[in-house]
């Protein structure tokens, strides 16, 4: 079985830790007024941050279980890596999506969603690539 590349274990715990550490700050109304968004008290908008967290969570969760079959060598690993990626990419794609129709540009939350469309987009070759065995010449 082929290992990730380091680049694409340690993106997956940094998302995945950040996810939930996103999720905890919102759900305990710890993010600091100066760093809400542009309309974050609209009801509306509320709820369209709402909706991400199954997607951040969905991801984060396949993410660590990727991670935990890399540490037991189980090759299903590239999968739910591959799921967690593409979940994270259309995570940050999404918000993007939306500040940009609004003309709404704050780099407090472009620069981290463009981190979650961007790392999955370089680690695609790796999670796409057919694994590679070791073969013993005789």
């Amino acid at each position: 079985m082929k290992t990730p590349p380091a680049f694409l274990r340690w993106n997956l715990l940094v998302t995945d830790v950040g996810f939930l550490l996103y999720w905890a700050a919102v759900s305990l109304h710890l993010l600091p007024r100066t760093l809400l968004f542009k309309d974050y008290d609209n009801p509306i908008l509320q709820a369209w941050n709402w909706s991400f967290a199954p997607l951040d969570l969905l991801a984060s969760a396949l993410g660590f279980a990727a991670l935990s079959l890399v540490r037991v060598g189980h090759p299903a690993w590239r999968t739910l890596a591959l799921l967690s990626a593409t979940l994270t990419f259309c995570a940050g794609f999404i918000a993007l999506s939306l500040w940009s129709i609004r003309g709404d540009f704050e780099p407090a939350w472009w620069a981290p969603n463009v981190y979650l469309m961007v790392w999955p987009i370089i680690a695609l070759p790796a999670l796409i690539s057919p694994p590679q065995t070791c073969r013993t010449e005789r």
